[in-house]
């Protein structure tokens, strides 16, 4: 049943409360009676409490959400990746008593069942347009706002703005119509989350530790004759087996394709001496893993090598730098303008000299870019989990070098938690 000591902010609730002298565990993905893993109560607990302050601190009377993380955050629930995009489950949380769910059909029946800590009675089925399938005439979204303002008025907070972090336009009409003032809640989600627990960065250490196994296995399979769709399959299969419960997306990218980078993978088949660049986008217990590695096969150019070299000390002047008060912009000063290394503009080399926040979500607080970062300069604190990714390519063409690595931000410094080595330019099976 839901835990009335989550009304109470305490300084365990709002804190990662960690000794930093010990070691970030990267556990098995079992329970046990034998040692401490991670206390998903607790973590619940600190996610609603977190929610709660946010909101306590914005002008906002109560969030609507629409995005799975969100939901995931304040509810603890989750029903898969198909509905990451369908926007058919929503959330009501006023920061007053436990949160509303509404969810797909049947999910919410299994929900009352299999969900102890949600209130059986604000289990609800809830559908609304499925994207536009349903149209706005069939009366779902003037339904469902109806029932929201009603509850805001129990709630007593229906004469406050209302959070909304995306939604369908019928549905941010149909709020409006029931005299509701709908604002951005997005940023007071991000608020909420940008500060991780230890049992957050538990889970996100053991996600990335998920990736350095599958690195493992791209690297002894990375041959020529293989191709890149191959790696990506092997990829997939070795994350499931090892406990990811969802492979977002594997960008596997290689040769000629290396620059300027397509974000995507194809069937091109690898040869000796091809820079081979991966990105592998997953999640355990719904924690992300944003991870890049560059690995040659076979053999490497000397172009390859300080391609590699530059954006090793590209992101290795960034990683020194992070600690709590320093301010995003002073990191992305460090990295180069976006002409030095072959494009046009900033907005061009975008997401090539980059750090985001990654959680939940793959992209949270703080942005790092050369875009956005000088205009819209953000404080890093301790807690924070954000991974840093830099680019050049190689100097006669061949290839490019792309290295992530995402770090926790400890009081003093930071502990980097992607392991598979990327101190030098990765030979795979070399010749």
């Amino acid at each position: 049943m839901p835990n009335d000591d989550t009304a109470i902010l305490t300084k365990s609730d709002m804190s990662p409360s960690w000794d930093w002298t010990r070691p970030i565990a990267a556990p098995g993905s079992m329970s046990v009676d034998f040692e401490e893993r991670v206390d998903f109560d607790r973590l619940r607990r600190y996610r609603v409490a977190r929610t709660r302050w946010a909101l306590q601190n914005s002008e906002l009377g109560a969030m609507l959400c629409f995005d799975n993380n969100n939901i995931r955050y304040i509810t603890g629930s989750v029903i898969g990746e198909w509905s990451r995009d369908k926007i058919c489950r929503y959330a009501l949380f006023t920061g007053n008593s436990e949160p509303y769910l509404w969810d797909f059909g049947s999910a919410a029946t299994h929900h009352r069942l299999f969900a102890p800590w949600l209130d059986p009675d604000r289990c609800k089925a809830g559908m609304l347009g499925l994207r536009g399938s349903v149209a706005e005439e069939a009366g779902l979204f003037k339904q469902a706002a109806e029932e929201i303002k009603q509850l805001l008025q129990v709630e007593g907070v229906a004469d406050m703005p209302l959070g909304v972090d995306i939604c369908e336009p019928p549905m941010l009409f149909a709020l409006q119509a029931v005299g509701l003032e709908v604002r951005d809640g997005q940023q007071t989600m991000l608020d909420a989350r940008q500060i991780k627990s230890m049992d957050e960065i538990v889970l996100l250490n053991q996600s990335a530790a998920i990736v350095d196994g599958a690195y493992q296995g791209i690297a002894e399979a990375l041959k020529p004759g293989a191709r890149e769709n191959q790696m990506v399959a092997l990829a997939n299969k070795l994350l499931y087996e090892n406990g990811s419960d969802d492979v977002e997306a594997i960008n596997a990218v290689s040769g000629e394709r290396c620059s300027p980078h397509p974000h995507n993978f194809t069937d091109r088949m690898y040869r000796p001496g091809d820079q081979a660049f991966f990105d592998v986008i997953q999640s355990y217990v719904g924690y992300r893993t944003c991870y890049y590695r560059t690995l040659n096969v076979g053999l490497a150019t000397s172009a390859q090598h300080d391609a590699y070299r530059r954006a090793r000390e590209w992101i290795d002047v960034a990683i020194d730098m992070v600690r709590p008060g320093v301010t995003t912009d002073k990191i992305a000063a460090q990295w180069p303008e976006a002409p030095e290394f072959g494009f046009a503009n900033e907005m061009e080399a975008f997401g090539l000299q980059f750090g985001h926040g990654i959680g939940l979500a793959l992209h949270e607080r703080p942005i790092i870019s050369r875009l956005v970062s000088f205009e819209n300069p953000f404080e890093i604190q301790e807690g924070m989990v954000f991974a840093l990714e830099t680019y050049c390519p190689a100097a006669d063409g061949n290839g490019a070098a792309r290295i992530e690595e995402e770090v926790v931000v400890t009081p003093d410094g930071c502990r980097v938690i992607t392991l598979f080595p990327a101190q030098d330019l990765f030979i795979a099976n070399e010749y």
